[in-house]
């Protein structure tokens, strides 16, 4: 009996031929080489070989050991280099030339599969802002003037953007709790989490233009799982006036697998009912593609489900968070990041961060581990996700994973 194709995937595989997503990976024997690679099942197909193999014309973008030359290329060859791929691994005449080029996912290494130009994190979750609120000003408003006229954002540290499975040592920095006559310095004792979905920019923008709501799905090439790890202790002294900084640029762990959008078209949802009018710019009533996404995500500490927001439930979506960022003429560059913010629902069960989970510290989780207000050296944080897809097969996105060391 013939062993069975790879291709022959199961019933529902969330990571079939209506998913493939992107990634780069090196193999034992030639671990310095970087290539472009698409998940199937629980394989990965060497894209750039395939390409050359079946003579693409897109061979020479798939060849490289970055996805930026294919996310510089545009929303014409993104969608014809998918459709190639489709064909790839579902039409049996193309088997003979696809399975020898084949790798298993157990038997490669994944690395980051772009090179990140700038970074940009949002507060989106109306959720998560509002319990922040609570948590720090329990006696004023929950949400600043400005949180449903905007959304707020800051700049972070493209530098420290690690793929998924890099450790993150525990950042150290100065804190001072309120009641302390003055800051020490030493180890975050908050160390947290921030579940959150990140936008990763194809197309770049000239310098003094902006780019619309319709401008999204021509810019935004794809989308993946984001863990912005925060120190929260560090945070809350330095952020006044300027904003996160220290508390935040140690490390945001990211997804080694990117979504195209198109594989996320079923997935499309209408954003929240908004109680202000919005300005022209960030108004979307009228678009005719929905905004918000159908992401479910789970996150677990030590392989323990803790929580399971829900990003369908943000109110800024992912296309207003684009044309705010560049509605002040900030252009676009090829491999430009931005993250949503914590994604967190309105059960208790579907909060994105510990600060939230654990109201601060004041009411810890029970774990097999032991309890949690906030990370322990060793812990292992892992977010996983999945979005409907056509005819209810799932659309799977690939986890991100991070264990905290000790300080350096």
């Amino acid at each position: 009996m013939s062993e069975q194709s790879p291709l022959e995937l199961a019933e529902g595989d969330p990571f079939g031929p209506h998913n493939l997503p992107y990634g780069v990976f090196s193999t034992p024997d030639r671990p310095a080489d970087r290539r472009v690679g698409v998940r199937i099942g629980d394989h990965v197909l060497d894209a750039g070989a395939a390409a050359h193999a079946l003579g693409s014309p897109y061979a020479a973008l798939l060849a490289k050991p970055s996805l930026n030359p294919l996310l510089a290329a545009g929303r014409t060859a993104w969608r014809d280099v998918r459709r190639a791929l489709t064909a790839w691994v579902t039409v049996p005449a193309h088997r003979p030339v696809v399975e020898p080029l084949l790798h298993p996912l157990s038997d490669v290494e994944l690395h980051l599969p772009y090179e990140v130009a700038d970074y940009v994190d949002f507060y989106a979750s109306e959720h998560h802002a509002t319990n922040v609120g609570q948590i720090f000003r329990p006696d004023g408003a929950a949400l600043t003037p400005n949180w449903k006229h905007l959304p707020i954002g800051y700049h972070g540290r493209s530098g420290t953007i690690v793929v998924s499975g890099t450790e993150v040592p525990r950042p150290q920095g100065q804190r001072k709790a309120p009641t302390d006559p003055a800051p020490v310095f030493g180890p975050s004792v908050k160390l947290d989490i921030e579940a959150e979905v990140g936008f990763v920019v194809g197309t770049p923008s000239e310098l003094g233009s902006r780019v619309g709501l319709n401008g999204f799905d021509d810019h935004v090439f794809g989308l993946f799982l984001l863990n912005d790890w925060s120190a929260r202790d560090i945070q809350a002294w330095e952020y006044v006036p300027l904003g996160p900084f220290l508390g935040k640029s140690f490390a945001t762990s990211v997804s080694a697998w990117v979504t195209p959008l198109e594989a996320l078209a079923a997935a499309r949802v209408s954003p929240p009912a908004r109680d202000f009018p919005l300005l022209p710019y960030l108004d979307d009533s009228a678009e005719e593609v929905p905004g918000g996404f159908d992401l479910r995500i789970t996150v677990s500490i030590n392989g323990t489900v803790v929580a399971e927001p829900p990003f369908a439930s943000m109110y800024w979506t992912a296309a207003q968070q684009l044309a705010h960022m560049t509605v002040n003429g900030a252009s676009l560059r090829t491999g430009d990041v931005y993250g949503s913010g914590t994604v967190s629902g309105p059960e208790r069960d579907q909060r994105g961060s510990l600060l939230e989970l654990t109201w601060n510290g004041t009411e810890p989780l029970e774990l097999p581990t032991g309890k949690r207000a906030f990370l322990e050296d060793g812990d292992e944080v892992t977010l996983t996700a999945w979005a409907p897809g056509a005819h209810g097969v799932r659309v799977g996105l690939g986890e991100v994973r991070g264990r905290i060391t000790p300080p350096r």
